[in-house]
């Protein structure tokens, strides 16, 4: 597979060399990113009351020292619609005084222990 030499490209290539099947939905995290607590916050409600398909968490995240909005979209990881999301998400962010700051794809990996001791019943949507 072909993708285009910038930053979304480069992961799904890496993504599709990991063995990372690029056809089927996976859970998508775009990350937004605010310096402001009550911004956060209020960029949060504003998603929750919104249309959006998907999930919404906010963290403070210690690393970067700012507020975290993890909106998780379940989707084919296609180049063009990732692009498009990653977009639509910075200039909702905006409005608020963030930005996004990139997105990626939880996949279990041989070995982690995280995953070994789910009791959720696997069935033909389990990414694990």
């Amino acid at each position: 597979m072909q993708f285009p030499d910038d930053d979304n490209g480069k992961m799904l290539a890496a993504m599709a060399q990991a063995g990372i099947d690029l056809t089927k939905a996976l859970d998508v995290d775009f990350f937004l990113v605010f310096d402001d607590q009550r911004d956060a916050e209020s960029a949060l409600e504003e998603l929750a009351n919104s249309d959006l398909e998907g999930e919404v968490e906010l963290n403070l995240n210690d690393e970067l020292g700012k507020w975290e909005i993890i909106v998780c979209i379940n989707m084919v990881p296609d180049y063009d619609t990732l692009v498009e999301q990653e977009t639509l998400l910075n200039e909702f962010a905006a409005e608020f005084g963030g930005m996004t700051d990139g997105w990626g794809v939880m996949q279990h990996q041989d070995g982690d222990e995280e995953f070994m001791d789910d009791d959720h019943v696997h069935d033909e949507h389990c990414q694990h």
